[in-house]
Parts: structure tokens; sequence; C-alpha cells
């Protein structure tokens, strides 16, 4: 039985969904906390293990499903998933808690990895952009439900029913997976192992290299070397391998480089509504922690809605002018939550910030995909998505420096309202500085 492709992209949709999902993990951090008896300050390992672990090994997987079929890497995935969800859930203590989230990394890696490359083979190359609106769109549906879903499920179950929520559509996804077209594989070529490895202890030494630098602790410096002597062995590696994981010919398509790069300035951003939101709202009004989900709804619902409209909008402007709408909304959100004295006004602005990013992520999807030949699908939609990681870890640990900088000269809520006015000129910055994306 052969699925028709708006079926196919629903079933990649399903098993994709459980990644934007772990937005209920942050509302469920008191309830673990309380649970284990650990220090508020240990609570960052649950996002650590996991963020890290399927960061790492994201390209890796890619390649993977480039060369063994990606429906075989997606349904290893979703059944990996399931399996660390259990896991997750029955953990009896906090150690074996970080250890199934270790787990649940690999799994989101091997889903995230091949989920454009299966979405994009079910349709046209015409439809490219088409379906990559989707694909994102349902990353916004995830994070927008994930916080309203997890405050009830905590208030009836506890904390482990974030994870076992997600045990039956993983299972779910597996089955319907079967369905999928098997796709062509070159299992005969060689994986590169050693670039791999490389490729793995670098990126891993680099994230936990950028946690470590608001410690500023001994750690830091090494990290950040071995990650840098990581990338430099990968090079010499990559270049005399046959079939290299990730080949240095990649970075010479015309504006990848470029799109990489604003990917990770835009997501570094936009990454300030999380880390920061929730520390303003109680500035803003008084709110009950389900009116604080609802609001923080309000970008992700945002990109659901603009998603799905950007390819219709790049048919009429162009691709390189749909990402720089993006920007702009982007940019002016954060500059409306920024200068915002109320409520309302920085909710809208979420929402406008939202939408730039839905039009960016879309746009920007198209652009990494596009770069790179089709029989490197799965490598290309995972270097989509491991910017997006590298944005997130760096606002993690630089958002939150900037923040307790301005602090030492500003009440907390005009601290907060300064960082966003600052993020605000990062995708600004990107349009006049003469980044010339292909016109489709």
């Amino acid at each position: 039985m052969r699925l028709a492709p708006a079926a196919q992209l629903a079933v990649i949709g399903l098993g994709t969904l459980v990644v934007p999902l772990d937005t209920m993990v942050n509302v469920a951090f008191p309830a673990i906390v309380a649970a284990f008896a650990i220090e508020v300050a240990t609570i960052k390992w649950v996002v650590i293990c996991y963020v890290g672990v399927h960061a790492s090994l994201m390209l890796v997987c890619g390649k993977l499903g480039d060369l063994f079929g990606y429906r075989r890497v997606f349904l290893i995935g979703c059944a990996w998933s399931a399996a660390a969800f259990v896991a997750c859930a029955l953990a009896p203590n906090y150690p074996l808690l970080l250890a199934a989230r270790a787990l649940q990394g690999i799994g989101a890696a091997l889903v995230l990895s091949v989920g454009p490359a299966l979405a994009t083979a079910a349709y046209p190359p015409e439809r490219r952009t088409r379906v990559l609106g989707l694909y994102t769109m349902m990353f916004g549906v995830g994070a927008a439900i994930g916080p309203l879903l997890a405050g009830l499920l905590i208030a009836r179950w506890g904390w482990s029913a974030v994870y076992a929520i997600r045990i039956p559509l993983a299972v779910v996804s597996f089955l319907c997976a079967w369905l999928l077209p098997a796709g062509a594989a070159t299992a005969s070529v060689r994986f590169d192992v050693a670039g791999g490895l490389l490729l793995v202890a670098g990126t891993t030494a680099l994230l936990l290299g950028l946690d470590r630098i608001a410690a500023a602790d001994h750690w830091t410096t090494p990290l950040l070397a071995l990650a840098a002597g990581a990338a430099w062995l990968f090079v010499r590696v990559e270049r005399r391998q046959a079939e290299p994981l990730l080949a240095p010919r990649h970075f010479r398509a015309p504006g990848l480089g470029r799109a990489l790069l604003s990917a990770v300035g835009v997501n570094f951003a936009g990454f300030a509504i999380l880390l920061l939101g929730p520390f303003l709202l109680p500035h803003l009004a008084t709110l009950t922690p389900a009116e604080s989900g609802v609001i923080l709804a309000a970008s992700p619902l945002g990109m659901v809605l603009a998603a799905p409209l950007a390819d219709r909008v790049a048919a009429r402007v162009g691709m390189a002018n749909l990402i720089r709408l993006g920007l702009a909304g982007t940019a002016l959100g954060l500059a409306i939550m920024g200068f915002a004295g109320g409520l309302a006004l920085f909710t809208a602005g979420m929402f406008v910030q939202g939408i730039g990013q839905g039009l960016f992520q879309v746009g920007n999807f198209d652009e990494v995909t596009g770069a790179l030949p089709a029989r490197d699908r799965g490598v290309a939609g995972s270097l989509a998505l491991l910017t997006r990681t590298f944005g997130l870890m760096l606002g993690a640990t630089l958002l939150m420096l900037l923040m307790q900088t301005l602090a030492l000269h500003a009440p907390p809520a005009d601290a907060i309202a300064g960082v966003y006015r600052i993020v605000a000129l990062i995708p600004l910055a990107l349009l006049p500085l003469g980044l010339k994306w292909r016109r489709k």
C-alpha cells in the first residue's frame, strides 16, 4: 500500500511532533526538582543531556539516512523514542532520568535528521517550499500546545506524564511509518566512521564549552580548545574520504554558508522569548501559570500561521525577499517586545516575531536543502536543524550573561526589555550586510 503524498507528510509530521512537544518538559522543571530533591541549578542537565546528544548526532544520523534509506532511520528513531520515553517516565532517580534523556536525544536525532528529506521526497521539487512550510508548521504546533498541555498533565499525573503522553504518539508513528516509501539506499558505500566520531566529539565539546562560559570555570577553555581541534582534524579527514560525512565542497554551494550563519543569528535572537519571557511576564501582569503558558504560545502561534503561507509569499515576491521579510518581522517583533509597557503590546510583539520566524525558517530551510544535491538531503536537513540548535545554545549562555550585565544598572524588567531591544538588531543587521540569497 502506497500512501498519498499528503498522508506521507502527515505520518512524518506525527513522528516529528514528539520533538517540539519537549517544551512540556520546561513546565515540569519545578515538579522534577521537588520529586528528586535536587538543586534548581542542576535542572539544566535535563536540557543539556537531551539537546547535546541530539545536536552532536544530527549530521551523523542524516548521513546514515542518505546511505541506508530515510524510512529505515525514521523507523528506528520512532521506536527508539518510544523506548526512551518509557525510560524517562519510569526513572526512579535523577541520574537515571538524565541517562534516559540522553537516550531520548538519540531518538530525536534519528527522527529529525531524515524528516525534511522524507517530506521533500514525497513531492516534486517545485512543491518543496510548500512542503517545508508545512513541516515548519508542525514544529510551531508542538511548541505552542506543549506548555498548554503540560500544565494539565502535571496537575493530574505528575512530572512523568510529559514523557508518558508521547509514548503512544511514537508507537503510532512507528506503525504508520512502515507505509512510507522505502527509498533508495547506498549501503555499499562505507560510512565515514572517523569523521562521525570527530564530529560528535567536536560538537559535544562545543556545546559543553558554551554552557560553561556563564560559569567561567576552568573547563571552558579546554572544552572550546577540544572543539577547535576536533574541527581541524575533521576537515583534514573529510578531504581524504571518498564518501565524506560532510564534504568541504558542500560549503562551496552558493549561499549555503550565509544561510547557515543567518539561521544561527535568528534563532539566537528568538530564544530570548523562551528564556526571558517567563521572567518578564510577572512584571507586566499578575498571571497564573496557565495564563502565562497561553501568552507564551503567541510566538509559536504566529509561526504556525505564517509557515504554510510562506510558499505563496515566495511565489509573489521571490525566495530572497521572503527571507528578508522574515528577518524584518523577527526584528520588528523583538523591538515591540523591548519597548512594550504592557501585556497586550508584549503579546502582540511575540506574535509578530513568530510570523517573522515562520517566514524566515521556511525560506532558510528551502535555501539549505536546495543548495545540496538530492542524494545529500539527509545532510542538508540536518545542517538546517543543527544551526537552530547552535543558535539556541548560544542564546542560553550569552543572553543570560547580557541580562545579568544590564541588571547591574537597571531593574530586572528594564534589563530584560533591554535584551530584547539589543537582539532585535541581529536579524535587522542581516538585511544590509549584502547577504545575497539565491533568487527563485
